[in-house]
């Protein structure tokens, strides 16, 4: 995969023209994020060259309403918990306030942070809060916030440091609604001041995508497990909705379970963290477990790794953690049965897509399938052990247009502090870090907070970032770092220019 930035663009075109190319029909391409200043595009340069790609946004005009976007009215009640604040800052009073904010028009810039939370300018000046010196932890969905010279909508429940004047009375986001999400990129918006005292709405519901009556049962959940969620490959071309990448944190470890089975290369697998869960065989069938986090154990006999087998009736299935790693694989022949949404059944917990598994759940396959012959792969990371140092290639990043790249983090080393499916938080020497204007960044990307102490993205990092960054980690090189156990040494070595 290939990330280039387009900055040759009026600012307050560039959702109309991620739109454009997303609808070209190019080969090879993965999305196209707007932020304030550029565009972020991925895409696949075995089948689309850089200067193709340059050809055509060079190339690109606008047509005469492409910049206008939509006008959406939203409801609203001033009763935030910062409203005060507010008053206090700006000299107003909280009435004059809400009529102060409610009067503007605001232009969505791009979406992201979370699915659907919109940022919006420009907040009047008088009005323009910094942000909360210490972020609150749950920020309840619907809240309507600014901070600077930026508007916001929290869709759902999330940590965040931006005031809040009061809540929408209409969903920014809901996966269940059609249209899910209420704005896009470039639209217009006006909040419409209701009267104080109108209840709330209720927070979003997942949605499911794994349904409650399969066609083939196969496996009964006894015991979830810590975390277990469906994936396939992730979910392309939409995050300029703010809907994360999603997919198998291990993707080699993933595509190897699918292969042994013979699958489509996109079917539904599970993941599981750490611990796995434990599960009852209710008809005859073929499985296979990669990855490095746990041993398959079929009626107690442990299982080859990274191999299939068959599973009859009646057999319990559960797993234990054997110290070489943190994530495996469990694959079924014909693969899960799986419902999607926007391209992709994999889970995004952040976006209320699918949801870990249950006790009592039933996992099923969408079609019968057979397989004739098992076979076993024992590739070469396989032998490494994850308690060894993990070199990871660093692609460095121009910090701007005809500079050249800080190789800050090279010669370092670091440790593991904790990891999750959003980034792996080390420990280690601090290097100069800070913000930059919000854009998007891809999987792999080393951020640099103003603490020093760089981050590494992953596949449920928010769309946009405003951190600075030290470069990203070769895409080759994120499975022996998602494999990692807290303490384990990682250190940068040196890459190609990104």
């Amino acid at each position: 995969m290939q990330a280039h930035y387009w900055h040759d663009t009026e600012p307050e075109q560039l959702p109309a023209l991620a739109q454009a190319l997303l609808h070209s029909g190019l080969p090879g391409l993965l999305d196209a994020v707007p932020a304030y200043e550029s565009l972020y595009i991925e895409f696949d340069k075995r089948a689309l060259t850089l200067d193709t790609l340059t050809g055509w946004l060079a190339a690109w005009t606008p047509g005469n309403n492409e910049a206008a976007g939509r006008l959406v009215e939203i409801p609203a009640c001033y009763d935030g918990e910062d409203l005060a604040a507010a008053a206090e800052f700006s000299g107003l009073s909280p009435a004059e306030v809400a009529a102060r904010h409610s009067e503007q028009t605001y232009r969505v810039r791009a979406l992201g942070f979370v699915a659907g939370f919109p940022f919006m300018e420009t907040t009047p000046p008088e009005l323009q809060l910094p942000r909360r010196a210490a972020p609150r932890a749950r920020v309840p969905a619907h809240s309507l916030a600014v901070a600077g010279a930026q508007t916001g909508i929290y869709p759902v429940e999330a940590p965040g440091g931006w005031n809040l004047l009061g809540r929408t009375l209409q969903a920014a986001y809901d996966p269940r609604r059609e249209p899910a999400f209420l704005v896009q990129p470039g639209d217009r918006v006006r909040f419409v001041p209701q009267a104080p005292g109108a209840p709330p709405l209720a927070p979003i519901q997942p949605l499911d995508l794994l349904p409650t009556a399969p066609q083939f049962p196969l496996l009964r959940v006894e015991r979830p497990g810590a975390l277990s969620l469906v994936m396939n490959r992730g979910r392309f071309q939409t995050g300029r909705f703010g809907l994360v990448r999603s997919g198998p944190l291990d993707p080699q470890a993933a595509a190897l379970a699918t292969e042994l089975l013979g699958n489509p290369a996109d079917a539904p697998l599970l993941e599981l963290h750490l611990r796995g869960p434990e599960l009852t065989v209710l008809q005859e069938c073929w499985l296979a477990v990669t990855g490095l986090g746990l041993t398959a154990l079929l009626d107690g006999q442990p299982q080859p790794p990274y191999s299939a087998f068959r599973a009859q009736a009646g057999q319990r299935l559960h797993f234990r953690p054997n110290g070489q790693g943190r994530v495996s694989y469990l694959a079924v022949a014909g693969g899960f049965e799986a419902a999607g949404f926007m391209g992709s059944a994999s889970t995004d917990l952040k976006g209320g897509l699918g949801r870990p598994l249950q006790a009592g759940q039933l996992l099923g396959s969408a079609q019968p399938r057979h397989l004739r012959r098992a076979r076993q792969f024992l590739p070469w990371w396989v032998r490494q052990s994850a308690g060894q140092t993990a070199p990871l290639e660093l692609r460095l990043i121009p910090v701007a247009a005809g500079e050249p790249p800080e190789p800050a983090l090279l010669g370092f080393s670091y440790r593991v502090r904790d990891l999750d499916r959003m980034a792996a938080r080390l420990d280690g020497p601090t290097v100069p870090g800070g913000e930059i204007v919000s854009e998007g960044s891809p999987v792999g990307t080393v951020q640099l907070p103003p603490g020093g102490v760089p981050i590494i993205l992953l596949n449920d990092k928010g769309t946009l970032g405003g951190y600075r960054r030290g470069g990203r980690i070769h895409p080759d090189d994120l499975p022996q770092l998602v494999q990692s156990l807290p303490g384990r040494e990682v250190r940068f070595i040196a890459g190609d220019t990104f």
